[in-house]
């Protein structure tokens, strides 16, 4: 299987720095996967998405090495805008994606700079309304949305360009617990119906737990990669590069230091209640 983004040995230095903010980065994403990109602030994560579409040209840093591509396309010059029209971006402030008068016009605005046909786009637009759950919204002015509303807007104006991937850019971490499980349900949701390939920047793990692979940065270099699973059991390596240890793995070493027996493997915490209630009724 080809990869749809495949990034080899790239290193990337913001301008007047003298560090680089990406390290000889290599890594891989395959059609219709989700790969969530953790790792602490500073460490380099939304640095990487710049990269992958390109926003980060050479006149605002120096790529000092290595290569990007995407859709099997390599991101130069000659290509940049066929994979920006590959990707979606939402970002961590979608007030600062907001171009429209309306809901409605908002998400209609990328179709309208690729020349959809005017039909075609509204009935798009309806669709993605439909998908993310703002129907009753369209005329809405996009300000006066709260925060979940304002990420499924976002959200929306990405669909209805029908990209082949998502990239999440800390696009939950404004939100209170009950919009960042709202917005993720919502992009589960729509990857699974439209099979799109996700790539999840994040510091939350409970974000993160949603994704097939996760890819952990440290100091723009990648550090580790694993599925949840895996990554999740390596509580202190998470601890060290500045990242929650999920509740979960907390509960079980506190439970191990007052001699009960847990299992070695990641368990949700639904999963961890059911082992413990069935170690309760065999003892």
């Amino acid at each position: 299987m080809q990869p749809v983004i495949d990034i080899q040995d790239l290193s990337f230095r913001y301008r007047e720095a003298t560090t680089d903010a990406l390290k000889h980065v290599s890594l891989t994403v395959n059609p219709g996967e989700w790969v969530a990109i953790i790792g602490r602030n500073g460490s380099g994560k939304s640095t990487l998405a710049g990269n992958i579409i390109g926003l980060l040209e050479p006149e605002r840093g120096s790529v000092t090495s290595g290569h990007v591509t995407v859709s099997g396309l390599p991101l130069d010059d000659e290509h940049v805008w066929d994979i920006r029209a590959r990707v979606g971006i939402v970002f961590q402030n979608p007030d600062n994606q907001f171009v429209g008068a309306t809901v409605a016009d908002d998400i209609a605005f990328g179709m309208e700079n690729r020349a959809v046909p005017r039909a075609e786009m509204q009935q798009r637009v309806q669709a993605a309304l439909s998908a993310v759950g703002m129907t009753d919204f369209a005329e809405r002015e996009p300000a006066r949305l709260s925060g979940g509303q304002k990420q499924r807007v976002a959200i929306a104006g990405i669909v209805a360009q029908a990209p082949d991937i998502i990239i999440l850019d800390e696009a939950t971490s404004m939100l209170d617990p009950a919009g960042r499980r709202a917005v993720i349900d919502l992009v589960t949701q729509l990857q699974q119906e439209r099979h799109m390939t996700v790539l999840s920047i994040t510091h939350d793990l409970d974000e993160a737990a949603r994704a097939d692979r996760i890819i952990m940065l440290a100091h723009g270099a990648v550090a580790d990669v694993g599925t949840p699973a895996e990554i999740f059991t390596r509580g202190t390596e998470l601890a060290a590069n500045g990242l929650d240890v999920p509740f979960p793995e907390q509960l079980k070493v506190a439970l191990r230091a007052r001699g009960v027996s847990v299992p070695d493997d990641y368990r949700t915490e639904k999963g961890l209640v059911d082992y413990l209630w069935t170690l309760r009724s065999t003892m």
